[in-house]
């Protein structure tokens, strides 16, 4: 079984040609649409790539702050009902790291050159 290219850099490879020849050869509305596709391209590709660590380790998190483990959209679900419910908020301990952590785990693969979210990368490293 041949096991390259990686999905990751098909989806890399055809985001850089739409960027680089597609558009070049394009105007107007098509050339723009050209690069909203190729940066769905890249969007998919950090997906794959960040998203299962990060989710695992959402769960992780999730699993530790409720005192249970399931299915990640059913712990999602219990923190948004218990911080609705008053249950818990900024003071219980761990649950601000964990809406951090997961914001941030997100922005890397939706909006990875974000200043705020540079930024934030940066405080965070220096602590």
């Amino acid at each position: 079984m041949q096991d390259q290219p990686a999905p990751s850099e098909v989806l890399a490879a055809v985001a850089a040609f739409l960027r680089d020849v597609v558009v070049a050869e394009t105007a107007g509305h098509t050339a723009f649409q050209v690069r909203v596709a190729a940066n769905a391209l890249e969007m998919m590709r950090r997906h794959l790539d960040l998203a299962p660590a990060a989710e695992a380790a959402e769960r992780e998190r999730l699993a530790a702050l409720l005192g249970h483990d399931a299915p990640l959209p059913d712990l999602t679900a219990e923190l948004c009902r218990r911080v609705a419910a008053g249950e818990i908020g900024l003071a219980t301990p761990g649950l601000a790291d964990h809406l951090w952590t997961t914001t941030l785990d997100k922005l890397a693969v939706d909006q990875p050159t974000y200043s705020a979210y540079r930024a934030t990368l940066a405080e965070r490293a220096k602590t």
